[in-house]
């Protein structure tokens, strides 16, 4: 029999890990002695710690171990299935996270965009022609008040804007769609941000699937708030071609894209 000391230093384990082993039932000592509080272990205690160390580096919670450590060798390997998914599964979104952190140091940038899913929306709005796209600021309500563009490319004339209206105009339903959505920070431009957000949708592969809204918020301090909201595919002609889109620009940044 071994002290709790002699079968830490024989596994390569802390004596710490073993008293928590024993609290949680995991790895019950041989004997104990209870004048002096001593844990002793023995060959069978020596050899279920070793199966609980290998269970853990196969990626097993303790939590599941102690119904594995007698288990069929069918149920084992299921477990460790379906713990080798999670882990995929894991280093994938890190993969991903990362690819982002990367991308926003290596092309500093004034938003932090973000790819998510929104519901239908309607919304009553009136359509304007306008002949350059500085003219955008000043047709657009205050807040709250919405503001939407169609432009492709450059504007070499007149084009399409709709605001929204509490008077007339008409019916617009927006599909539920994905969308990439960024806040415009307080102190930064909204063609500024525009500009460095159709950067991003382009460096990620990215179409534009639709009208492009700018929603001007307003809280109840009268503090405001624009949101960017560009609705978004994958690019199949960059896959296929390897050509970049045609870049799509918010009502925004409209003054540098159409």
């Amino acid at each position: 029999m071994w002290r709790i000391g002699q079968l830490a230093h024989m596994a390569g384990v802390s004596e710490r890990t073993l008293r928590h082993y024993h609290k949680i039932r995991l790895l019950m000592p041989a004997a104990t002695d209870h004048a002096t509080g001593y844990r002793w272990y023995g060959v069978a205690e020596l050899s279920r710690l070793e199966r609980i160390r290998a269970l853990r580096r196969l990626g097993l919670p303790l939590r599941q171990i102690a119904d594995l450590l007698e288990a069929p060798e069918a149920q084992l390997r299921q477990a460790v299935a379906e713990t080798l998914t999670g882990i995929r599964r894991d280093i994938t979104a890190l993969a991903a996270t990362a690819a982002h952190a990367e991308d926003h140091l290596a092309t500093p940038m004034s938003i932090l965009p973000r790819q998510t899913t929104v519901g239908p929306r309607r919304l009553r709005v009136r359509h304007l022609r306008l002949d350059h796209p500085a003219r955008l600021a000043t047709v657009c309500p205050a807040p709250p008040a919405t503001l939407l563009t169609w432009l492709r490319r450059p504007p070499t004339g007149e084009f399409t804007a709709a605001v929204t209206t509490d008077l007339g105009g008409e019916q617009l339903v927006l599909p539920a769609r994905t969308v990439v959505r960024a806040v415009v920070p307080p102190a930064t431009g909204v063609v500024q941000a525009g500009q460095d957000l159709f950067s991003w949708l382009d460096r990620h592969h990215m179409d534009i699937a639709g009208p492009n809204v700018e929603e001007h918020l307003v809280d109840t301090d009268g503090a405001q708030a624009t949101v960017l909201e560009i609705p978004v595919r994958r690019s199949s002609a960059r896959t296929l071609t390897g050509e970049p889109p045609v870049p799509v620009i918010s009502a925004g940044a409209a003054s540098t894209a159409e």
